[in-house]
């Protein structure tokens, strides 16, 4: 498999070998050897997650108090999404800015999201469906989101998608200057502190 950094520090995107025949296709999605050389530690995974979504369905920004966060593994087993992280971390270089990655079941790419990075995907087609490896397991009094629509952050959905569709838990979650005005929003100084202790602690 081929890794890719993206322009948004401390995230990846994953391509893999797909080996074809008459009979099908077989890849390895996830590799924890390969992870660890280009991250510096393994991951240690707590939870996996699948979502279904219709076309247009927008699922995020979310995000984790740090630590322990969450660092997010991402692949579309059916379908396709564009899947966005952004950089959410006060101080950061790259803070408020964002990259993506097309997941979709043609070339079967993922993303890693380290902890305190911003997640978030939108549905190009009828039930999309998502699969996520993740580091902690779910604990609602320390999840939290950024409204997608937040023209600050200015995600720029594709046109296929059509017109955005929001939970209101989504539709109701601050702007980046909100969270970040509220004390919400982990720092860069705490996530690379966080991110070192996982490194020496591998």
């Amino acid at each position: 498999m081929q890794i890719r950094e993206l322009s948004i520090p401390d995230s990846y995107e994953i391509t893999p070998k797909q080996f074809g025949d008459d009979r099908g296709v077989f890849l390895e999605w996830y590799r924890f050897d390969k992870l660890e050389e280009t991250i510096g530690h393994p991951l240690s995974l707590a939870q996996a997650n699948t979502s279904v979504s219709k076309r247009g369905v927008v699922r995020g920004i979310h995000f984790a108090d740090i630590p322990p966060s969450q660092a997010k593994y991402v692949t579309a087993t059916h379908g396709a999404v564009l899947d966005y992280v952004i950089d959410i971390r006060v101080g950061s270089p790259t803070f408020g800015k964002w990259d993506s990655v097309l997941l979709d079941d043609t070339d079967r790419r993922a993303i890693y999201i380290a902890e305190g990075l911003g997640h978030c995907f939108v549905a190009l087609t009828e039930n999309a469906t998502v699969s996520y490896l993740v580091t902690s397991p779910f604990n609602a009094g320390r999840e939290h989101g950024i409204n997608p629509l937040d023209p600050e952050v200015g995600l720029v959905f594709p046109a296929e998608a059509g017109e955005p569709l929001l939970s209101p838990k989504d539709t109701d979650a601050p702007g980046l200057t909100e969270a970040a005005a509220s004390g919400l929003l982990p720092t860069w100084e705490a996530a690379r502190a966080f991110y070192d202790s996982l490194n020496n602690g591998k």
